[in-house]
């Protein structure tokens, strides 16, 4: 299972990638909003890509896309497919050092055409720290709508954060598109 678009490949994680995937977990800046801690060990990266490798995008739960550009792990977008196979939520993570040139709106509209378009979801929905103002923007960009804002509601390394919720419907997107 492999998307493309110009710049970018996303493609099912091998253990080769488990490396990269440790580098740019374990920076700081990048684990920031995420739900795991710095450093993310070589170990952890090589379980989670055990794990993912095998993953079924078709099937209901998570499946990981890594993001490569010019042969090089660069990120990932994760897909999880609701048991009615007509939803969906999204995430992505990207290396700090490939931040600021527009491969995670390239690669998270590349995976939304791929379920909208291929797929037929009815719906995908997103939701982000508060303070992440450039995931918030990102997710604007792409045409989600905020459709709430859950005030001290996750608990996320010591401290309560605020959740912004993104949704975009099959139907917004086709309007969207010339």
């Amino acid at each position: 299972m492999g998307l493309t678009t110009e710049r970018l490949v996303l493609r099912p994680f091998t253990a080769a990638d488990a490396p990269g995937l440790a580098a740019y977990r374990s920076d700081p800046d990048v684990a920031r909003y995420q739900g795991w801690e710095a450093p993310f060990t070589l170990a952890q990266a090589e379980e989670f890509v055990r794990d993912v490798a095998t993953a079924d995008p078709t099937a209901p739960g998570w499946y990981q896309f890594a993001v490569e550009a010019g042969g090089t792990l660069v990120g990932d977008v994760g897909v999880g497919l609701h048991e009615n196979r007509m939803q969906a939520d999204i995430g992505y993570t990207l290396a700090t050092a490939h931040q600021g040139r527009g491969y995670a709106a390239e690669a998270v509209g590349r995976v939304l055409a791929y379920l909208f378009e291929t797929r037929g979801l009815h719906r995908v929905s997103a939701e982000c720290d508060a303070r992440n103002v450039r995931s918030a923007r990102l997710l604007t960009k792409l045409g989600f709508r905020q459709e709430g804002h859950r005030v001290q509601n996750t608990w996320l390394k010591g401290e309560w954060t605020d959740d912004l919720l993104f949704g975009l419907l099959a139907a917004e997107w086709r309007a969207a598109m010339p």
